[in-house]
């Protein structure tokens, strides 16, 4: 029911109600039909579903797989359950943590019920009550006056100059001036909400006026009803980085698989033809293709994630970006397009005056300090309607203090703002004894009633000239999405006998003209430039006006023609396939509602592309959610926002957007070195295993590799996560979302590079052998697995340096990596201990080596840096020709 497009009467003969209101019996009945008027709250997730839900991840899958195989290991060799502990404490932690960090949409409907007022104001049975919220009806009638919280959504039946704030809801940055008519389609399909200006909204305040309104919706069914709904039915998408690490944790899956049925089954033939099989002896084929399952799994790889996100979480928090899901730190590094919410976001969400027309700037400030009804507080800050109040900071900032101004000039007649004339007039008495009065409103009306004009000295005749002059100043101040009033004056030996409207506001002298709108902030211009150097878009989503939204986008370079902006209103009547073809097209979206701006959202999404979503009000709650990270805003932003955001800045300011993407970039490159590093790593103890295993000798246990996995390799592979972002990191456009793990040549080196440390490390076994027993052959050897065991440690630390770039030399890096050189003499420290301590190297079954084999050892770990050194030169080199070409 379009009850803005209908009388009131119509409504009330609708709803079977009337201007006194509805019966208690009535409303009662009413109450029992249709239920409370308050929001339905969420389905709560248990805790034991959400701890579910995190070991679901297929990378703790692979955890929990590792950890019942090493389980089998310990109990088949007898040897100590430390390895399951390990891996377990890390399956919990990640899980706790994943729990801890998400925020749930419960939450978000609790703080959509905070906003709705406890108490209001009804006529029930011809006389006003006060009752619950919660218990409102349709048909009710409702009284509204300054400072109330609207507690329904309402047609207007009366309103005194009412004013409603409707940021939260719509997005519009100027409280609305209420009406009681109905409204005219036009050529319009619908009226936008902001447009609705005979409608109250559950969610908005009245902050001028009075008026009465009949309830034509409640609870769910209310525009903050639709809001709730659209909350709780958004689906949250996965993250680029959590799909691609299912995706690895899936192909790792099969090659364990694979690799262990090739084994075992090679085995097998193997035994049968030369042995004959026994149960020992399947048992011990058993082990090796545990070995290599062992081998296989990174198991440290969720771990290291984990923390890495984690950290970045710390780093940004400090940063004023507070994450509430880890998740969302990468996203951040592979966001697109920014949709952002205008008001509050890229403005100030406070109205300023920047602009005057006039020709003594003092007296026209005075006027507007003194024709007001704002004030100033305690800290000199501007407190009332947001237009007066903006007059008031306006005066002060012109050194007029208001409280000053009374005192000298006290107010001794008025004539409140009228939305039929459209002007205020104040009276005040001057120290002479005589009186002057000052009169604010809409230029077109305020000009009409003058006849002279302040020329800075004395008051002028006010010629057709200078009237076609200030009408041109009007102009060209509303041309620049300003909104414009005017002021006058009028001098009284006397106070006059009639204080009536029509006999104060004649022969007025105008003063001049003040422009003021909601500002941009300062930081967001150049924030914007650096969002579009790094390839990202910004798009500017308001429920604002047409004309102030697109003087501000141009104001941003968002926009260089009106041709990029597009209304809600257009945007309903494009289908869903020619919005997916024009979504490029447009950066400005104006007068837009809820709906409109999840639609936008989606329809960027349907491009392929990763899409930020920020905003502040109620309005932006369900986009926010939609989005693939959003980003709420900490100061000004509703309890609603900040529940669904993934993002919340704590201090309102853009720019700290760009801060947070630059450093969801550096952890993505991060984690994608420290994955390189834990695969190649990986891949080298298959390949050294699989080569010894076709072989017939045995280069490392099982328990050997879970240590290095969980205990060499984590150590360095966190500290990556550390490393500082390298200098192109922001010159670059992001990566595209179907970009995979192991794009940009990260599968050919982990390859290679797997490959080389194998060899390394088969070197290191027969070196030993060779230097146990001094010849060269195929044979078991504990000096050759102790040697091969160390090489291999310590080629995959050294490793780790390589990896602090993909591509530049770690000769010529300008920063240092403290906590990898750290990690790098933890894991030196413990590898040695193992060794040569000789309880735990028994337990390992070390034999104790020399130190020249030790030596010789760490000098073929070492090999791995100049050779990846040389690989890197002449990846450089292939990528300039590639470049010139």
């Amino acid at each position: 029911m379009k009850t803005y497009l209908q009388t009131a009467e119509e409504v009330l003969n609708e709803l079977n109600s009337d201007s006194n209101g509805l019966s208690q019996k009535e409303a009662n009945e009413r109450l029992e039909k249709n239920g409370k008027n308050k929001l339905k709250r969420a389905r709560k997730d248990s805790l034991a579903k959400r701890l579910y839900n995190q070991l679901r991840d297929p990378m703790i899958v692979i955890l929990i797989v590792a950890a019942i195989i090493s389980g089998i290991t310990a109990a088949y060799s007898r040897e100590s359950f430390a390895d399951v502990v390990i891996i377990m404490v890390v399956v919990m932690i990640n899980s706790v943590l994943g729990v801890y960090q998400e925020s749930k949409a419960e939450k978000a409907i609790e703080a959509l019920q905070a906003i709705a007022a406890n108490t209001s104001r009804v006529l029930r049975d011809g006389s006003i009550e006060e009752i619950k919220t919660e218990d409102l009806v349709v048909g009710d009638v409702i009284l509204l006056e300054a400072g109330d919280s609207v507690p329904a959504d309402a047609r207007l039946l009366e309103s005194a100059s009412l004013k409603i704030e409707e940021a939260a809801l719509t997005g519009e940055s100027v409280p609305v001036s209420k009406v009681i008519t109905a409204l005219n389609l036009g050529d319009q399909k619908s009226i936008s909400l902001g447009d609705r200006k005979n409608m109250v909204y559950m969610g908005s305040t009245a902050v001028y006026g009075r008026g009465s309104a009949i309830v034509v919706a409640t609870g769910m069914d209310t525009e903050m009803g639709k809001i709730a709904d659209a909350i709780t039915q958004a689906k949250e998408n996965q993250t680029p980085l959590q799909i691609k690490l299912n995706q690895l944790s899936q192909v790792l899956s099969w090659l364990v698989l694979g690799i262990c049925v090739f084994i075992f089954a090679l085995s097998l033939v193997r035994i049968y033809l030369g042995e004959g099989i026994t149960g020992i002896g399947v048992l011990n084929i058993f082990m090796v293709a545990v070995s290599l399952a062992v081998a296989a799994i990174p198991e440290g790889l969720a771990a290291v994630v984990t923390i890495v996100l984690s950290i970045g979480v710390t780093n940004m928090a400090k940063e004023k970006a507070v994450i509430r899901k880890l998740t969302a730190v990468e996203t951040l590094g592979c966001t697109q397009v920014i949709c952002s919410d205008k008001t509050g976001t890229l403005t100030q969400n406070k109205m300023t005056v920047v602009d005057y027309f006039g020709f003594d700037e003092q007296l026209l400030g005075q006027a507007m300090t003194l024709c007001n009804d704002a004030y100033l507080n305690d800290d000199n800050k501007a407190e009332g309607e947001p237009t007066e109040a903006a007059l008031v900071d306006y005066g002060f900032s012109l050194g007029l203090e208001k409280q000053v101004l009374e005192n000298k000039m006290p107010r001794v007649m008025e004539a409140p703002f009228d939305s039929g004339r459209k002007l205020m007039s104040t009276g005040h008495k001057m120290a002479t004894g005589a009186f002057i009065q000052y009169t604010k409103g809409a230029p077109d009306v305020l000009i009409s009633r003058c006849t002279t004009y302040w020329d800075g000295k004395t008051q002028q005749q006010l010629t057709d000239t200078i009237r076609q002059e200030i009408r041109h100043a009007n102009q060209g101040l509303a041309a620049k999405a300003l909104r414009v009033l005017a002021a006058a004056s009028r001098n009284w030996d006397a106070l006059p006998e009639e204080v009536a409207p029509n006999n104060l506001e004649q022969e007025l002298c105008f003063i001049g003209l003040t422009g003021m709108i909601d500002p941009i902030r300062p930081e967001v211009k150049d924030a914007i430039v650096e969002c579009k150097s790094a390839g990202i878009r910004p798009i500017m989503i308001t429920g604002d006006h047409p004309d102030t939204a697109m003087a501000i986008a141009a104001q941003l370079d968002i926009i260089r023609d009106k041709s990029e902006a597009i209304t809600g209103a257009r945007l309903d009547e494009i289908s869903e396939e020619q919005l997916k073809q024009d979504i490029v097209k447009y950066s400005v979206y104006a007068r837009v509602q809820p709906e409109h701006k999840v639609r936008i959202v989606k329809a960027w999404q349907n491009q392929g592309m990763i899409v930020a979503m920020t905003g502040d009000g109620v309005n932006d709650a369900p986009s926010i959610k939609t989005a693939d990270i959003g980003i709420g805003m900490g100061i000004t932003g509703t309890d609603v926002t900040k529940n669904v955001a993934d993002m919340v800045l704590a201090d309102d300011n853009f720019a700290t957007i760009v801060n947070a993407v630059e450093e969801g970039r550096r952890i993505y490159d991060n984690i994608r070195k420290a994955i390189q590093f834990l695969l190649s790593s990986n891949l080298s103890e298959v390949l050294a295993i699989f080569i010894a295993t076709l072989f017939g000798f045995t280069i490392l246990k099982p328990v050997h590799l879970l240590w290095i996995n969980l205990i060499t390799d984590s150590f360095p592979a966190i500290a990556l996560g550390m490393e500082a972002e390298e200098a192109d990191t922001m010159k670059n456009p992001p990566r595209e979302s179907h970009e995979g793990i192991f794009s940009r040549g990260l599968g050919v080196d982990v390859i290679w590079q797997g490959a080389m440390v194998a060899i390394v490390t088969i070197i290191a076994y027969f070196v030993g052998h060779f230097i146990e027993a001094g010849i060269w052959e195929i044979a078991e050897s504990p000096d050759g697995m102790t040697m091969a065991f160390l090489t291999l440690s310590m080629a995959e630390m050294f490793h780790s340096l390589n990896m602090r770039s993909r591509r530049q030399s770690i000769f010529k890096m300008s920063h240092q990596n403290k906590f990898l050189f750290l990690a790098m003499v933890a894991s030196l420290v413990l590898t040695t201990a193992v060794i040569f301590i000789p309880p735990i190297a028994a337990a390992f079954e070390f034999e104790a080596i020399s130190f020249i084999e030790y030596f010789t050892a760490m000098g073929l770990a070492v090999v791995v840096i100049p050779i990846v050194e040389i690989v890197k030169f002449f990846q450089r080199k292939s990528a300039r020709k590639q470049l010139i070409a």
